[in-house]
């Protein structure tokens, strides 16, 4: 779990509660030996600062570009985006363009059922706190959730997957058993 910054103790939480081991991740030593990685919600220009300034910004890069399993939420999702209309820090990995804050402020924070393709056991209880929307997407992104005005909320391209949401505070660990599923172990660090 990256732990720069964000809501790494309840995504670590929900990664015990399926039964993997979290490990903090705030140096590019801590990046040795990942099954994969968790970028958090919080607040990613932040993110993105605290990286450059830990000398963390390139290894994380390294890190996606080998094609290893990566799942940002939030805030997460706007720090792997190759676009996020705005001049901040990127990893810059996945083919998408965000539209960040596009729920609009805080107290416009809802929760909403949300079929996401893949998972099973029916809508997924969706928490949207500040939540970017993907605007576009490139030839190799797969859209996995949309809201009824076409919001995309939900995308993979390769081992990276995005969530607009946070399934950490939605009282619903499908989407993490799933996503440490495809890590192919359970012993699983985590970037907050």
């Amino acid at each position: 779990m990256l732990a720069l910054q964000g809501d790494v103790a309840e995504h670590e939480a929900a990664l015990r509660r399926v039964g993997a081991e979290p490990l903090r991740v705030r140096l590019a030593a801590d990046l040795d030996g990942l099954d994969g990685l968790i970028l958090p919600g919080g607040e990613s220009t932040t993110i993105g600062l605290l990286a450059r300034l830990h000398g963390l910004l390139e290894p994380l890069r390294a890190y996606v570009a080998q094609g290893r399993p990566v799942w940002g939420t939030c805030a997460g999702l706007i720090f792997l985006a190759r676009d996020a209309g705005h001049d901040q820090a990127l990893i810059g990995a996945m083919d998408i363009h965000v539209d960040r804050n596009a729920f609009g402020p805080q107290v416009f924070s809802s929760e909403r059922d949300l079929d996401v393709e893949g998972l099973e056991g029916g809508p997924l209880r969706a928490v949207f706190i500040r939540a970017p929307a993907i605007r576009t997407v490139g030839p190799h992104v797969k859209v996995l959730a949309t809201l009824p005005d076409g919001k995309i909320v939900a995308a993979r391209q390769d081992a990276m997957l995005v969530t607009s949401f946070h399934p950490e505070i939605g009282g619903d660990d499908r989407m993490h058993a799933a996503w440490v599923a495809s890590c192919g172990r359970s012993r699983v660090r985590a970037v907050a």
